[in-house]
């Protein structure tokens, strides 16, 4: 009897996690933080573009023959690709149905208006919706290149960046994108720590202090690749 109770309560522990608010803060936390990893090591190997073609060609063709000979080529990269794409939705159906949560908890405005809340705060939501539409924009451009400007090149990634960054509106989406990242990076680094229990008064500043500089660096090394394309510097 004892080990059915220990066993329901293990096959029931996922259901918990699921429906509770705290569950979702913490699958949020989790699925946030390793997609923010996966952001710091995107935006290094986008960096190497300024060491040139052959460079960032090597590094993009090393992605695919991560693993191998136990692995075919591209299996690492593709079970990255799904990893991220369960992160995503993981965090974007938890934030929605946090969202409506709160709504459903608060039908009438507050009678007294809270502290006005920072900038990238007031500005998750969105954020988070201009993140998603651009993901997809991002991959039709230079994964699938269905929307790729310029004829897309299999196999020479190099030119495919440069070709994107050499129109205004490729440009323009990007940057934006990446300025919503920022915003979102600050706000969801702080948050995920907090929902972790790592943040306490004594870290509190060091941990703001972190999510300002790594909103920064990301926001600044996304950007450097089209501003490098822009200037002439990357050609």
């Amino acid at each position: 009897m004892a080990l059915a109770t220990r066993t329901d309560r293990r096959a029931s522990l996922p259901r918990t996690l699921w429906g509770s608010t705290v569950g979702k803060k913490v699958i949020m936390a989790v699925s946030g933080l390793f997609m923010l990893a996966y952001l710091v090591a995107h935006m290094y190997g986008n960096l190497k573009i300024f060491f040139g073609l052959d460079s960032f060609n090597g590094y993009a063709h090393w992605l695919r023959t991560i693993g191998e000979p136990v692995l075919h080529y591209e299996w690492a990269l593709w079970g990255l690709r799904v990893a991220l794409v369960a992160a995503v939705v993981l965090h974007a159906v938890c934030a929605y149905q946090l969202s409506r949560r709160d709504i459903a908890a608060r039908p009438t405005g507050y009678a007294h208006r809270k502290r006005r809340a920072s900038y990238a705060t007031r500005t998750m939501r969105w954020g988070g919706i201009i993140l998603a539409l651009f993901i997809v924009w991002h991959i039709l451009d230079l994964t699938t290149g269905t929307v790729h400007s310029g004829g897309f090149q299999e196999g020479r990634p190099y030119q495919n960046v440069v070709d994107t960054f050499s129109t205004w509106y490729g440009n323009t989406i990007y940057i934006v994108a990446m300025l919503a990242l920022g915003l979102h990076v600050r706000h969801g680094f702080w948050s995920a720590a907090q929902t972790l229990g790592v943040g306490s008064p004594t870290r509190e500043r060091i941990l703001k202090a972190s999510a300002d500089i790594l909103a920064v660096v990301l926001t600044a090394g996304f950007i450097a690749v089209p501003v490098g394309v822009m200037s002439g510097v990357v050609s």
